[in-house]
């Protein structure tokens, strides 16, 4: 019998080292916790959990893990297409939960964006407003979600790039088409009728959430659903007569597109929906299902376009060498009054009347910050006075009133339209000086003041009388209720004698027929001028000059009873008001008794229209006017930090109201 033995060989050195890293790593394996928790900070926790296709070229959590859960995560790279529509057709056989919805609408939105497909985007926004929209009572985000707002931009967002046509400008086209989707094709319905505002036809849709602005302070925008647009406005079928509307005007506007029962039209392939344009003065928001939906609007992104494309300051230099540098072809140098909108019954107003070599573009900060006040834009509306700045102030003004006399009229008058005749003037600088001058009853004031000899006495043409008796004598415009004064050198600015301003002084050209006046007056009146014969030039920076007697003569007259007048004079230094002024204009010069109040600007410079606290006074003055001025059940207008104002009732005493130092910021400084 043979007994069958079998050795096992003993295992060598290195074999011996080989089996122990093995068991080693083996027990650090067995050890290991299979769940892990690290501590980060809460910067990089937000970012993990809002990070989307929106800011990234990833999914968020929320996609990837409708994803895994579908096994197609792993797949999703490599087939994108291929995964969208496995998953929607796991949505539709499942019962379209808004997860599934969120999940395709990101990674239509993620695919269609890197391949620049329109269909795929417009899926995006199909599905984002299944998510938001549901019909019923189907299951949707909560609105404290971020989920549901993440569904808000992936519509906005996707809607405007389907919206935007090729080119730079990208105008939107909002025509009824058909266009392809992924997996069908959707009917769009654009009503034309309903693409309207203030009775003219809105065109030219630019869109603007791609558009950078600079040169505002503040950039408002209104958060809500929609694609936000700047319209055009289609010409008038006549011409404007008083009142403009520039060639170039914008106008803040949003394009929402609506399914009915989105969730089920989705899982068909013939789908339908209609387009609706609102505009942000008629439309804040819309009523979807049971929902009261606020619109998405960029209202500073359309201001600035409006800018850009006007190039309205352009002419501030030539506005005040006037034939030196002006173009005579160009319809933006002519005087003129024009508006923001076109003018709706019910809205007051307020007319902005810009300073020496300057523009209504530098309104701007001020006008876009007002009308961020709800108040405001519902009861208010804006008008700008472009004029040339080197005319002598009294023909300036003259043109002003003819233009608010025309501007109203053209309205239909103060009776069929009771908000025309409570209107503002507002001007700064040398447009505060044309804002009294349509506020005063003068009299012989102001002739007497440069003549010692009646008007009907001298040897002169009768169109020089004309002309000086419509600037001179002058009546205020009985719809005006309230002006405001900025920086104004009502006593005059002492920087017009100083040398360089001189220069400019005689560089200014006038129109013909202020010089031929001129001629005439200085050849046939020239005796009974009480001029000095170094300050016989008759241009506005001549006007401003200190000691000017016609200047004297316009401060000394008050503003005419029954209009409410206010003061608002910006100061660089500290220490006695007297000794203060603001780069152009002292604060003696600027003070006029009579006012109903008197607001002091502390550390701004003479382009105070931009400061936080000059806007804010603005506002003050707007609100108590509207309800003092809108019909019973107006609501009082908020409280704000600044002095009351008198009782107009009686004698008109100014109230100063202070800016504390402390309150203005070191920009400001």
């Amino acid at each position: 019998m043979v007994d069958l033995v079998i050795h096992r060989p003993s295992p060598s050195r290195g074999q011996t080292g080989l089996l122990a890293s093995l068991l080693f790593s083996i027990a650090l394996v067995a050890c290991g916790a299979p769940v892990k928790v690290e501590r980060v900070n809460l910067h990089t926790a937000y970012e993990d959990l809002n990070r989307t296709a929106l800011s990234s070229n990833q999914l968020s959590e929320t996609t990837r893990t409708v994803l895994r859960r579908a096994a197609l995560l792993d797949a999703f790279d490599a087939h994108p297409d291929a995964v969208i529509a496995a998953l929607r057709a796991q949505a539709i056989a499942t019962g379209m939960h808004w997860p599934d919805l969120y999940a395709l609408a990101e990674m239509s939105y993620l695919e269609g964006r890197r391949t620049k497909s329109k269909p795929q985007l417009l899926a995006s926004a199909l599905y984002a407003y299944a998510v938001l929209f549901p019909s019923g009572n189907a299951d949707k985000p909560s609105p404290y979600t971020a989920q549901f707002q993440h569904a808000t931009n992936f519509y906005n967002l996707a809607l405007t790039q389907v919206l935007s046509g090729a080119g730079a400008e990208g105008v939107a086209n909002l025509q009824s088409s058909c266009h392809d989707l992924p997996f069908g094709t959707l009917d769009v319905t654009v009503d034309q009728a309903n693409l309207t505002f203030a009775g003219r036809t809105l065109t030219s849709f630019v869109p603007t959430m791609n558009l950078e602005v600079e040169g505002f302070k503040n950039d408002y925008r209104s958060d809500g659903l929609g694609a936000p647009l700047a319209a055009g406005l289609a010409p008038a079928p006549q011409r404007d007569v008083g009142l403009v509307l520039p060639a170039t005007l914008r106008v803040p506007t949003s394009a929402v597109l609506q399914m009915d029962d989105p969730r089920r039209q989705l899982a068909w392939s013939a789908l339908t929906a209609r387009l609706a344009v609102y505009t942000i003065y008629d439309t804040d928001s819309i009523r979807i299902g049971q929902q009261e939906v606020p619109l998405e609007y960029d209202q500073t992104a359309v201001r600035a376009l409006f800018a850009v494309e006007g190039k309205g300051w352009t002419r501030e230099l030539s506005g005040l060498l006037n034939n030196v540098l002006a173009n005579p072809n160009d319809p933006t140098t002519k005087d003129q009054l024009f508006a923001l909108e076109p003018h709706r019954p019910g809205r007051i107003p307020v007319v902005l009347v810009h300073g020496t070599a300057s523009s209504p573009f530098r309104w701007a900060d001020m006008v876009n910050d007002l009308l961020e006040d709800r108040k405001i834009r519902d009861h208010y509306e804006f008008w700008f006075f472009t004029y040339n700045t080197g005319n002598p102030i009294p023909i300036s003004a003259n043109v002003l009133r003819h233009s608010l006399e025309d501007a109203v009229r053209s309205l239909g008058g103060v009776q069929a339209d009771p908000a025309l005749g409570r209107m503002v003037v507002i001007g700064h600088s040398q447009g505060g000086l044309l804002a009294k001058l349509v506020s005063i009853e003068s009299g012989t004031k102001i002739w007497d003041a440069i003549s010692d000899r009646p008007l009907d006495e001298l040897n002169l043409k009768p169109e020089t009388k004309a002309l000086l008796r419509e600037a001179l004598f002058v009546h205020p415009l009985p719809f005006v209720a309230t002006v405001v004064f900025i920086a104004t050198p009502h006593g005059g600015s002492y920087q017009a004698s100083q040398t360089i301003v001189s220069l400019f002084r005689r560089l200014v050209t006038l129109p013909m027929t202020i010089v031929a006046a001129s001629a005439d007056i200085l050849a046939n009146a020239g005796e009974a001028l009480k001029l000095q014969k170094d300050r016989r030039t008759f241009n506005s920076i001549a006007g401003m000059s200190p000691g000017n007697p016609a200047i004297e003569a316009l401060r000394a007259i008050p503003v005419a009873p029954g209009i409410d007048a206010h003061s608002i004079i910006p100061t660089l230094q500290d220490g006695p008001l007297d000794a203060r002024n603001d780069g152009v204009v002292e604060y003696k010069s600027a003070h006029i008794d009579g006012v109903n109040s008197e607001t002091v600007i502390e550390h701004s410079d003479h382009s105070t229209q931009s400061n936080p606290l000059t806007i804010r006074e603005i506002r003050r003055i707007l609100l108590e006017h509207v309800a003092k001025s809108c019909p019973r059940g107006c609501e009082t207008p908020a409280p704000m930090a600044v002095a009351p104002v008198a009782p107009t009732n009686g004698p008109r005493r100014a109230q100063r109201n202070w800016i504390p130092v402390s309150q203005v910021t070191e920009s400001q400084r």
